[in-house]
């Protein structure tokens, strides 16, 4: 059996495709599996992939599945479903590993069940320095999770074991299934960071669902819904998730009323009452921790 699994989800990404599997047969760790996910393409990716197989290598630890299109998420999950390797890495079909990516994750797989790597950003064919605000980092990173999407799929490697206690991906959610799942993972578990850049990732392209997705908080609050009673969180944290989704529902809120949507609309107000009521449990929580003397509250554990 193979130790790592890359799962590659395609869905009308042909022109562009070919340079992330690539990226693959260049890793300097060999011991992987592939799967590739075409989620339904109408561009002639399934032809481009199966010249791509008899040109570049023996088939034998590489497959090719054509889906009805169903979502990244349902892609990614089945390509997890055909494959046996105890870890998992996912690429992302216009993303480039370089060639140094599994090699240096494998090396701390003994302590840590998801890695995440340093990335460099390439819009429209030209490289951009990250913000700050958009450095990454390991260990506990749950609240860095809550305000951005701070794990890029295309950067990770994680325990096929953690991935499958977690659900995968959603399936119902149309963007941010990673963040949902990134949030769920990161409540529970520290995680491992290698600060060089091991991937590029590509954007700018208009076909990108995070350019095409309107309201993309929705899907965010949703998410964070999920994590408000999560008993792995901290006050701390959970104060941080409930105001977080609080901010983002109020501005649904209001482009609602200029754009009407009325079941979303009745589940975000849903989702601000559960984070309110959560804010107030945990203040009560932690005024009542502050009513014993320190002594008594410990004894009290």
């Amino acid at each position: 059996m193979n130790q790592v699994a890359v799962i590659i989800p395609a869905f009308n990404r042909g022109h562009v495709l070919v340079r992330a599997l690539d990226s693959v047969l260049a890793q300097t760790f060999e011991d992987w599996e592939m799967v590739i996910v075409d989620d339904g393409s109408t561009d002639g990716t399934e032809t481009m992939v199966r010249k791509w197989l008899e040109h570049k290598r023996p088939t034998q630890n590489i497959q090719f599945v054509k889906l009805a299109n169903g979502g990244v998420s349902r892609a990614r999950n089945v390509g997890v479903g055909l494959t046996a390797a105890p870890w998992l890495a996912f690429l992302d079909s216009d993303d480039e590993w370089l060639p140094e990516k599994l090699a240096l994750q494998m090396e701390l797989t003994p302590h840590n069940s998801l890695i995440h790597t340093g990335e460099i950003w390439i819009r429209n064919g030209v490289r951009v320095n990250a913000m700050k605000k958009h450095a990454k980092t390991g260990g506990r990173v749950f609240v860095a999770c809550v305000e951005q999407c701070f794990i890029s799929p295309s950067t990770t490697l994680l325990a096929r074991e953690l991935f499958v206690a977690h659900g995968g991906f959603r399936e119902d959610l149309t963007v941010c299934e990673d963040y949902d799942l990134w949030l769920k993972i990161t409540a529970e578990t520290s995680i491992g960071f290698i600060e060089t850049p091991l991937i590029k990732k590509y954007g700018g392209d208009p076909d990108q669902l995070s350019l095409s997705t309107p309201a993309m908080d929705y899907y965010r609050v949703k998410a964070l819904k999920g994590q408000l009673h999560n008993r792995f969180l901290s006050e701390e944290e959970k104060r941080v998730c409930a105001e977080s989704l609080i901010q983002r529902a109020e501005i649904l809120l209001k482009g609602f009323k200029k754009y009407p949507n009325a079941s979303r609309e009745r589940e975000v107000q849903e989702a601000v009452q559960s984070a309110r009521n959560a804010l107030t449990t945990n203040q009560n929580t932690h005024s009542a921790a502050e009513s014993f003397p320190r002594s008594e509250f410990n004894d009290t554990l």
